[in-house]
């Protein structure tokens, strides 16, 4: 491995793994240069045509079609891992024991079991493993997370999420991995380990959940014909296999701290392609944020006359975290999205792979303890609807 460089690689040429190999390609021009040389050396893909597109549009040297070459690669230092679920640990041990520094999506993994050894692996290599919690990237969830730190808002009351997606509504959409496993592994896994960690991010964490509820409203989806990729649409065959996880999920659940939410998450929303929209309401106030609206919040404080209040949009911009000096354009209401969370959270593991002081660099992305936690938190939740809605606590 590389002293004087880094050398970049990313397993998984979908749609998630795309968002990663762009992020790596841009990180080092945010911010100040503080960094090494960046080589973008490989993208892997089982699928060699979705690796070789990949490696040629984002600038990487070459493409692999294994895991395995990755691994084994001395001139790669950095491997992002987006696979499908329950490849991510045999993928991730191998890494880490070829001392790879790795960076894997969430959720860490398909089962509890593997999650635990991957944290295990993780806590006995030499090299760094984190978690890509990328909506901890959001400015505006951040800036939320410091009104709350503050006390602007006062004592957090209750919390509200709502990630719906349609990717799945049409009942033509080809069945893949995403639709295999039991529920819990399906839309809850999917978005809805999003809105529970953005739930533990903004009020601490949740001790535990009840409410628990799923639903497969389509039970039977068509072979494809080709490659699935991320969400993507491929031709179809006549031959129909089982649906085993959930198309929506709901549940409640209690902070340790007091205070209560609800999440709320579905991959059958027709005509909501990606709506995440997140209010958090105080003693002191209220916010809310909308993913359409990414550039901007809504605020409500409880002061001043009673005629006079109301939400206020509030733009954010270059007083607002990861804004000032990360985006070419660091004014207010300068357009800013999700791509964008890949982008800062790609930055933050090359600094801490770089051995940038935490001082001095953005805040470390999640750990494989986190990961983790997050799987027991949605674990909670498919015991809760297992056993019609009773609570159920979320397991250490």
């Amino acid at each position: 491995m590389s002293t004087t460089d880094i050398g970049v690689a990313v397993i998984g040429a979908g749609m998630a793994g795309k968002a990663h190999a762009a992020a790596y390609r841009n990180a080092p021009s945010i911010y100040d240069s503080v960094l090494p040389p960046i080589r973008l050396v490989s993208i892997a893909d089982a699928y060699e045509p979705l690796a070789a597109a990949a490696a040629a549009r984002f600038g990487y040297t070459r493409h692999d079609t294994s895991w395995h070459a990755i691994a084994a690669a001395d001139d790669i230092d950095v491997v992002s891992v987006v696979v499908a679920n329950r490849l991510h640990r045999e993928i991730v041990e191998g890494l880490l024991a070829a001392r790879k520094h790795v960076l894997c999506e969430k959720p860490l993994s398909d089962t509890i079991d593997d999650a635990r050894a991957m944290t295990r692996a993780a806590e006995r290599a030499s090299s760094i493993a984190r978690i890509g919690f990328t909506f901890h990237r959001a400015p505006a969830l951040a800036f939320i997370r410091d009104l709350i730190a503050s006390g602007e808002l006062g004592e957090v009351l209750h919390f509200s999420a709502r990630y719906w997606t349609d990717y799945a509504a049409d009942p033509n959409v080809g069945i893949s991995w995403r639709f295999k496993g039991p529920q819990g592994s399906g839309a809850l896994a999917d978005v809805g380990s999003h809105a529970s960690y953005i739930a533990e991010f903004l009020g601490g964490p949740i001790a535990e959940v009840s409410g628990g509820r799923f639903s497969t409203v389509i039970d039977r989806r068509p072979k494809p014909l080709g490659a699935v990729s991320g969400h993507g649409v491929t031709a179809v065959s006549d031959e129909f296999d089982d649906v085993e996880n959930d198309d929506y999920a709901t549940f409640s659940f209690g902070y340790a701290g007091g205070g209560a939410g609800t999440i709320e998450v579905s991959r059958v929303a027709a005509g909501h392609a990606n709506d995440l929209t997140v209010e958090v309401f105080g003693s002191k106030g209220a916010v809310r944020f909308d993913q359409a609206r990414s550039a901007e919040i809504q605020l409500f404080r409880s002061e001043g006359p009673s005629a006079q209040r109301g939400y206020r949009t509030v733009p954010l911009g270059a007083e607002h975290p990861y804004v000032a000096g990360g985006l070419p354009i660091d004014a207010k209401s300068v357009g800013f999205g999700q791509n964008e969370g890949f982008l800062f959270q790609a930055r933050a593991f090359l600094d801490e792979v770089a051995g940038i002081p935490a001082a001095d660099a953005l805040p470390r992305n999640a750990t494989f303890e986190d990961g983790l936690h997050n799987m027991l938190l949605l674990d909670a939740v498919a015991r809760s609807a297992a056993a019609g809605g009773a609570s159920e606590t979320v397991g250490a």
